[in-house]
């Protein structure tokens, strides 16, 4: 976005600096072409249009439906509500601009979509699918609460990419600290209970990924409950 914002000063100020010189005669070549830059602010707007379109271009984008591009430009220029927030606009571009992406993230909803038919699998209403492998008998944590656990995380495809059992050590975290699917997990978990959870990308680490877990993953994690330190 910074390339954006100093290529468009740039070439703002090459427009202006030449609306301040001296105009050259030049010969006629025998026709005269309709001029759409009457002004400054005519021609500051095309070499930012076209800054941004050669930027978008060089990125792979291409088959854009410029008069939406237009109504997005104009609904912000008039404060009007736009159709994305800020935040579903820039997944929306790394979406489209990114086939791995696009690809991980069909295979997660068509694994979701068949795993959540499988005898004991339970779904909640954000999406979150889990099965109770063994039943504890403890307190259930809230989200303010500390909890200790051992788990083993893994991709779709068997990958592990975390396993606190080969540590040899559980860990120790806030509730409300930790991915949303783990958040809202554990918290139907009583303690002494081992969980297996499949979750799908948003609630997980979302487009971005985290280290081995690329983005848009639907990550399966076997998470046993230890302790509950209530939180203050």
């Amino acid at each position: 976005m910074k390339k954006l914002v100093v290529a468009a000063l740039v070439l703002f100020a090459v427009s202006a600096q030449a609306q301040k010189r001296k105009p050259v005669a030049r010969k006629s070549t025998g026709t005269t072409a309709a001029r759409p830059l009457k002004n400054l602010t005519d021609s500051a707007s095309y070499a930012l249009g076209l800054s941004v379109a050669n930027f978008y271009k060089q990125q792979g984008f291409k088959n854009l439906n410029s008069s939406l591009i237009a109504k997005a430009i104009n609904d912000v220029q008039a404060n009007r509500t736009p159709l994305f927030s800020e935040q579903q606009a820039n997944e929306c571009i790394m979406y489209f601009a990114n086939p791995l992406l696009r690809t991980t993230i069909e295979e997660g909803k068509r694994f979701l979509a068949g795993n959540k038919n499988k005898a004991g699998v339970k779904t909640t209403a954000s999406g979150l699918q889990y099965e109770v492998l063994k039943a504890g008998s403890g307190v259930r944590p809230k989200a303010t609460d500390t909890v200790e656990v051992n788990y083993a995380g893994t991709l779709l495809n068997g990958t592990e990419f975390d396993n606190s059992y080969k540590r040899g050590k559980p860990i120790e975290f806030a509730l409300n600290g930790v991915i949303r699917g783990w958040t809202e997990g554990l918290q139907l978990m009583p303690v002494g209970s081992k969980y297996k959870f499949y979750i799908p990308y948003e609630l997980g680490y979302g487009l971005n990924g985290n280290g081995p877990i690329p983005g848009g993953a639907t990550l399966v994690f076997e998470v046993e409950l230890l302790q509950v330190k209530p939180g203050k």
